[in-house]
């Protein structure tokens, strides 16, 4: 008994599996079903052009440092005022602010860099609540997959700043972490700011998670912990993973 087979680039379809149609039957109909532009394969055309236009606006960027935090930080508060500071500063220094775009943190640092005349980059994504990019972003992009913008965030930064925050914060702080140690990109700085909001959770690893064998001293090496924004500059900008002021 014959197979029925049909193959489709790629794809080998027998059987059941064997539509009734050719691709290009389907590509040149003038009329049908336009559910396929919600399936799993048109997906993967949108994803690649998201690739292609984060690359195509962030190549010409030059030297970067992203910068997380919570969107939930209260304008005027003193983190939110650092954030500010460590934009402005990061600016001065001739470095782009990356952010993720959105309000609290992210918009304290867009402000600072772009009073200082920085390049002051808004990353934004796609929320389930309205959440547009702050005013001072002066470039931005919007994404539809967090993956696609994390690869941004990783590729055009030369270091990262990790301010206090939440799950998203924590999330993007153990990747690039994560990153780092197992050695898929280049090594590159991780300073967390605010020594009394990350005290707690590095002495948990310290004395679990490390205790237990499940990192390595080095490991832990690899973050910067303090409150100077003179120090982060430093940071970022010279040696990675080094105890502040040292």
């Amino acid at each position: 008994m014959t197979r029925r087979t049909r193959t489709q680039g790629p794809v080998i379809r027998r059987e059941a599996q064997v539509q009734q149609t050719t691709t290009d039957q389907r590509l040149l109909a003038g009329k049908g079903d336009t559910g396929w532009v919600h399936t799993d394969p048109w997906r993967v055309m949108r994803i690649q052009a998201e690739f292609v236009e984060g690359f195509g606006t962030l190549a010409e960027l030059g030297p970067a440092v992203g910068v997380f935090g919570s969107a939930r930080t209260n304008k005027g508060t003193p983190i939110w005022q650092a954030g500010v500071e460590i934009g402005r500063a990061l600016a001065q220094a001739g470095f782009a602010a990356i952010t993720g775009g959105g309000p609290g943190i992210m918009e304290a640092v867009n402000k600072g860099a772009a009073q200082a005349g920085g390049v002051s980059v808004g990353l934004g994504i796609e929320l389930p609540f309205e959440q547009s990019l702050n005013k001072h972003v002066t470039l931005g992009i919007n994404f539809r997959y967090f993956f696609a913008r994390k690869v941004m965030f990783l590729k055009y930064s030369r270091g990262f700043v990790v301010m206090p925050g939440g799950f998203g914060t924590l999330d993007e702080m153990f990747e690039a972490l994560t990153l780092v140690q197992t050695r898929k990109v280049t090594s590159f700085p991780i300073v967390l700011f605010g020594t009394e909001f990350w005290t707690p959770l590095l002495g948990w690893i310290r004395e679990t998670v490390l205790a237990e064998d499940y990192v390595s001293e080095a490991d832990l090496d690899l973050l910067t912990v303090t409150d100077s924004v003179d120090e982060v500059i430093r940071a970022v900008t010279q040696t990675p993973g080094r105890t502040a002021g040292t």
